[in-house]
């Protein structure tokens, strides 16, 4: 054989090489196409019917790491307090600020009621002020951090500590009136959920992930239940934290916990009536014949709150860090890491509506009234019209 013609058909047997590159590409073993199952999902296009607008915004200071920091409400005005201790009554029509007070650090958001406001500061006081200019009424150290706004009745004022203790104060002096310590799993998540008040009993979800059921003048256990169970030798799976408020409608309980389940209680029976598997940091939202959960990875899950059979799953938010769900006008509605505030139609889980309100986390949504309102990660505080 020739040099030159055995130039030309190594030339020839290169370009034939090259040419296939793309066709060996998908054969190669070291070549991988799994998506990383961690990473954001990224936001898809959507057909518009609900439009979002900032009405009013207010900065305030500190990181709201865990999302606990809640305003209280009382007819026009909004009561809301940041970490640093910067307390303020909001007028809701404009934004204005009807009185501003501080504080030292605070630990959990504003509970509002029966004429006084309750926060709780890092050294486990618990603190009463007039809802009228924010003048203090008792505090009282309950050595413990509460890490989640009181709930408040006409005589009592019941706060959940870190620990795992529930204590009711006397709503005019704040002198202790009862306690209750749950037993504390030896590995928990920071958070807590608020205690709910309903008929004159007090509903709590424990980090232990049990429900109790409390009479709201005494302090004594009516019933309690598990809302999962933890069954595994490892600490880290056993985490079954409940930093969830319980949802009380219709003579039921809902209640979620982390690793654990969609529970739902029959208040007369006094046990659980169903339950499915999942894993949760929020309250369930109960709206139109659905009972809806965002899970701890964002899946969006909903079941009928008749048949108790799935509904719709949506895995559009997959790993998107998303906010509380609150149900707004006949929609839910929720807030990511990138800042936006998303609407779903409940009765089939597709996107309505979208807006980026802000460049940091959205970490609570709430609605009062015609408005919501959305606070991030900053201790920015939006008002939003749909």
């Amino acid at each position: 054989m020739s040099y030159k013609f055995k130039n030309i058909l190594i030339a020839i047997y290169s370009i034939v090489i090259l040419s296939s590159c793309s066709t060996f590409e998908g054969l190669r073993f070291w070549k991988s196409d799994e998506v990383d199952p961690d990473e954001p999902k990224k936001l898809l296009s959507f057909n518009a019917q609900n439009n979002l607008n900032i009405d009013w915004d207010i900065s305030f200071n500190g990181v709201n790491e865990i999302g606990s920091f809640e305003p209280g409400f009382s007819s026009e005005n909004l009561f809301f307090a940041d970490s640093e201790g910067t307390l303020v009554s909001i007028n809701t029509s404009n934004g204005e600020k009807n009185w501003e007070k501080q504080l030292n650090f605070l630990s959990s958001g504003v509970a509002s009621g029966f004429g006084i406001i309750v926060v709780s500061d890092i050294d486990g006081n618990v603190i009463a002020l007039s809802q009228d200019d924010g003048s203090e009424i008792w505090s009282k150290n309950v050595k413990g951090e509460v890490l989640s706004k009181a709930a408040i009745d006409p005589k009592t004022v019941i706060v959940k500590t870190g620990s795992g203790e529930l204590i009711g104060l006397n709503k005019s002096s704040g002198e202790i009136v009862w306690s209750y310590r749950s037993k504390l799993p030896s590995l928990t998540i920071r958070g807590s959920s608020s205690p709910v008040l309903f008929d004159g009993q007090v509903y709590v979800t424990f980090d232990n992930g049990r429900l109790g059921v409390f009479d709201v003048n005494t302090g004594y256990l009516i019933w309690d239940s598990a809302i999962s169970y933890a069954d595994s030798n490892s600490e880290l799976d056993n985490l079954v934290d409940s930093d969830s408020n319980p949802i009380v409608e219709g003579g039921l309980v809902y209640a979620t916990n982390y690793q654990g389940k969609l529970n739902i209680f029959d208040i007369a029976q006094k046990r659980s009536v169903w339950s499915y598997d999942a894993s949760s940091f929020f309250s369930p939202v109960i709206t139109r014949g659905v009972i809806i959960i965002i899970e701890s990875n964002s899946n969006i899950k909903s079941f009928s709150s008749k048949s108790l059979e799935e509904s719709w799953t949506n895995e559009d938010y997959l790993n998107r860090d998303l906010s509380n769900a609150v149900s707004f006008k006949g929609n839910l509605v929720f807030g990511d890491f990138e800042g936006y505030v998303h609407v779903l139609n409940p009765l089939n889980g597709i996107t309505t509506g979208r807006k980026k309100v802000s460049k940091k986390s959205i970490k609570t949504i709430f609605s009062r009234s015609n408005s919501l309102y959305a606070i991030d990660e900053e201790f920015n505080l939006f008002s939003i019209k749909i």
